[in-house]
């Protein structure tokens, strides 16, 4: 009897052993990283006071996919509650997250009303709502406060032109023609070098789970992102808001221009917007693609 029992707790524990063997086996689904196929939820990033005692509500979303772009209309699919359905937001979605993509700007009488903007993928709808919660007030320009008050009293916006074509036509690159100026307040940062975020890449190992097909192996820097440049230090960023998914801009050195290129007709909406860190001016650019 005595050996039995001995061999009893060894046995328990094969068995322990086996079960967590077998769980880890099991990768839980929402530890992949996906191509396409997942669903966008939008955020409220919160909000802001105006001079003239309006407010902005600021908003932000999450397309859980890491490679695929998604074209989602104004309608039943991607709407503001109440008024309007069509408040400005964005109907183009970058893969990923993507802060104060716009702002909705509200009465000064608002209250405690809320304002809803909801998106639908794969039938499932997803819902960010904004209210004037104290707690959600934010900063206008984080970037202020690493700033001294003297720069900031003395500091003028930058000058921001845009002489962007109206037209194009699918597959023929066309140049969105921009200039940037600053006043050199404050002066440029210098960029130090440093470590980029780099994603892993999955190696499973023979005897590990099967992943699913759409696991992607990509770097963060093969993301398609808004088109970032800087020009005489001042930061110029591209960013498409509406239009059909498969359009690229490509930024040239040193130079606030893009040349776009499309895959599909339609009608483009940009924002080119350009800052000098405690000021920045922005421009809309309207494309027709034939």
């Amino acid at each position: 009897m005595s050996s039995t029992l001995k061999r009893i707790p060894a046995l328990s524990l094969v068995l322990l052993l086996g079960l967590a063997v077998q769980a880890a086996a099991q990768a839980a689904p929402e530890h992949f990283r996906f191509n396409s196929g997942q669903t966008i939820q939008p955020f409220f990033n919160g909000w802001t006071p105006n001079d003239d005692g309006t407010f902005e509500f600021h908003f932000a979303y999450l397309n859980r996919n890491y490679v695929e772009e998604l074209e989602i209309p104004v309608g039943p699919n991607n709407h503001m509650t109440p008024g309007e359905p069509d408040r400005g937001q964005p109907t183009y979605f970058y893969p990923r997250e993507h802060s104060r993509m716009f702002s909705v700007t509200v009465p000064a009488d608002w209250g405690d009303r809320e304002l809803v903007w909801e998106v639908t993928v794969n039938d499932e709808p997803y819902r960010a709502v904004g209210w004037l919660l104290p707690e959600w007030e934010i900063d206008p320009n984080p970037g202020d406060n690493r700033i001294s008050p003297d720069v900031l009293a003395t500091n003028q916006a930058p000058t921001l032109t845009v002489n962007a074509a109206a037209t194009g036509s699918v597959g023929s690159p066309l140049t969105l023609r921009t200039s940037v100026s600053d006043d050199g307040i404050p002066p440029p940062r210098q960029f130090r070098g440093g470590g980029q975020g780099v994603l892993p890449t999955f190696a499973p190992q023979e005897d590990g789970p099967t992943l699913p097909l759409n696991v992607p192996q990509i770097q963060t820097r093969n993301l398609h992102r808004p088109t970032r440049n800087r020009v005489d230090g001042v930061n110029v960023i591209w960013t498409q808001l509406r239009g059909p998914v498969g359009a690229r801009l490509k930024a040239t050195r040193d130079k606030a221009s893009v040349t776009a290129t499309f895959a599909e007709p339609g009608e483009y909406l940009f924002r080119v917007q350009a800052s000098d860190g405690p000021a920045s001016v922005q421009e809309m650019v309207t494309v027709t693609v034939r």
